[in-house]
């Protein structure tokens, strides 16, 4: 005769408790298992501190999942022989250091099964407009593009002798009132400098990057020269080697001037020296992480700068700084010798004050280097002078309509149709995107953990709640069965973007919309944020969480400021990406003009 529910379920309770003492029993009495006997969870000698069924209910909070009494008592009691030992490698008597360079096993790989591998061909065709005469005053020379610069360098009309004095006495003009540099590399610069001219003077002329200026940020590390990472702790870190972006970049040709400011391990604008701002509105800062490589590239003391972004810090300052940011779709760059904060989200890219800039940059940079193991062989068809006619550019109409869109955004859509682009509307589901943060927050709380356990946290400037030290203690607390369905929803997010791209071969979107800076990073597409015109803005702007003790300066009457839009592209199709962007940055027309002051 079936039991009722009420029989069934104190049945199953009083077997739970039941196991639960048996478990104890058997626990203090271990016998020899038979010979052939297969191991079993369970068996292992206890390990870690003694926990209770109150640890438990109090644990449940933090990962949001319910026990039942009984089921907290059968968890207390075997908790320390099934789970506890789990976690020697960092507690118990055989400790094994992971050393920084070591990657995750499992990789994260942006092309899903029967999308296309990118370009078939490799081409790079750069645009062929004349820089005009080398201007008289050296502000109007610095802020000269790369495009122009190098044009002047190779017919010798300027030499890189001079052109780095300018930059390395605007640098010593204006970085004290934006905090963007953290070491001057003098010496190294007017080295290179002389040596790039000895060269073209000699015949030998590298490319378009030639004896060019350029500010690394520090997060990219430099031989014999400190990599700080903007955080206290790592103040005296000299490394023995250049990343390779660096060297690739020294192989151009090109000339380090400084290392630039990031926010605190690559997190927003504030570093050992201080707060970096945007020379457009000195009373806010400049946006982060990528927070030098924007300031100094918008004031004009760099010709470009290399960024890197694990979610919005190469677009956010390119955004608020009025620049170019080129994000390269993951796995373009090799990452070798730069910070890892999140193995399955860092992407290097270029910072510069024209769209074309960008190209040449990632040009001299792309490829693959076998000391990261997700950098992959891609192709980069590129042509300046390639028409954009009929080029499909998806755009998300109620996005257009919502904060953080403005009327430029909406502006930005007929640009598309004006320069023979065709506009089309796109949507994507309603799903928790941000979601996915748990990866990010578990990755860069693993690549840092030494930093954590040591206490070392402690030594960073900004230790608000939504600060690094706090975000990486509580990622202590998640679950790694929510980490690895994160990873199954991120799949999913991939053939959802996939989707969308089998209709447009652009999207459109408001740059610093949360849902695709978290979509767009998670599944590796490119993106390029380029000025679009100008907002006012009535108070400062912050990446910090609101403080009520701390507001932030307000403006009567507001002040004019740059305000960019970003292009999403194709995996591995910077290439039209770069050439959309500079059919809108011509019809925009807003490119040229300067911070105040600069």
């Amino acid at each position: 005769m079936p039991k009722s529910r009420r029989e069934f379920l104190t049945q199953t309770s009083l077997t739970l408790l039941a196991a639960a003492a048996a478990y104890r029993a058997n626990a203090q009495q271990p016998s020899e298992p038979p010979p052939g006997a297969p191991p079993a969870f369970g068996t292992a000698p206890a390990a870690g501190p003694e926990v209770s069924p109150a640890t438990f209910a109090e644990a449940e909070k933090l990962v949001r999942f319910s026990l039942t009494p009984q089921e907290r008592e059968v968890a207390a009691a075997s908790w320390r022989r099934t789970m506890a030992a789990l976690y020697e490698r960092r507690t118990g008597p055989r400790k094994v250091a992971l050393e920084s360079t070591i990657a995750p096993a499992t990789r994260w790989n942006p092309m899903l099964p029967g999308l296309p591998q990118g370009p078939e061909r490799d081409r790079f065709i750069r645009g062929n407009t004349d820089p005009g005469p080398v201007p008289e005053r050296d502000e109007d020379i610095a802020f000269a593009s790369v495009t122009q610069l190098s044009r002047w360098i190779e017919q010798r009309q300027l030499t890189s002798g001079r052109l780095t004095r300018i930059y390395l006495k605007r640098i010593e003009q204006f970085d004290p009132k934006l905090r963007c540099v953290i070491t001057l590399t003098r010496d190294l610069a007017l080295a290179q400098a002389a040596k790039a001219d000895e060269e073209i003077a000699a015949g030998h002329y590298r490319g378009p990057l030639h004896g060019i200026p350029w500010g690394a940020k520090d997060l990219l590390d430099t031989a014999g020269i400190p990599t700080t990472y903007g955080a206290e702790p790592y103040r005296n870190r000299v490394p023995t080697e250049d990343a390779v972006v660096v060297k690739r970049l020294h192989k151009a040709g090109a000339v380090l001037v400084a290392k630039l400011s990031l926010g605190a391990l690559a997190l927003n604008d504030v570093w050992f020296g201080g707060q970096t701002m945007n020379p457009w509105l000195l009373e806010e800062a400049s946006s982060g992480s990528s927070a030098g490589p924007g300031a100094a590239t918008a004031a004009g003391l760099v010709a470009f700068a290399m960024g890197s972004e694990t979610e919005g810090s190469i677009v956010s300052p390119s955004m608020r700084c009025g620049i170019s940011g080129l994000r390269p779709t993951y796995g373009r760059v090799a990452r070798t010798g730069a910070m890892t904060l999140c193995w399955s989200l860092d992407k290097l890219g270029p910072m510069t004050r024209r769209v074309e800039d960008a190209m040449l940059v990632l040009e001299a940079i792309t490829g693959p280097d076998a000391g990261d193991l997700e950098s992959v062989p891609s192709k980069l068809d590129y042509d300046a002078n390639a028409s954009v006619e009929g080029l499909r550019v998806g755009y998300f109409p109620l996005w257009m309509n919502q904060n953080p869109a403005t009327a430029v955004d909406r502006a930005a859509v007929e640009t598309v149709r004006n320069v023979g682009m065709i506009p089309v509307e796109v949507e994507i589901p309603n799903w928790p995107y941000d979601c996915l943060n748990l990866i990010l927050f578990a990755e860069a709380a693993a690549a840092f953990e030494e930093l954590t356990l040591s206490g070392g946290l402690n030594e960073l400037k900004a230790q608000v709640p939504d600060a690094w030290p706090n975000i990486f203690r509580e990622s202590r607390f998640l679950s790694a069965v929510d980490f690895v369905q994160a990873d199954r929803f991120r799949r999913k997010v991939a053939e959802e973007m996939a989707r969308l791209f089998s209709n447009v071969d652009l999207l459109l979107v408001p740059s610093l919309r949360d849902e695709m800076l978290t979509i767009t990073n998670f599944t590796g597409y490119p993106s390029l944020t380029l000025r679009a015109g100008f907002v006012e803005v009535a108070r400062a702007r912050s990446d910090w969480a609101p403080d009520p003790d701390h507001s932030m300066p307000t403006f009567s009457p507001p002040r004019r400021v740059p305000h960019g839009v970003t292009l999403i592209g194709r995996l591995f199709d910077e290439g039209t990406l770069g050439q959309a962007g500079i059919a809108l940055e011509r019809a925009f027309a807003v490119a040229n003009e300067r911070p105040p002051g600069f």
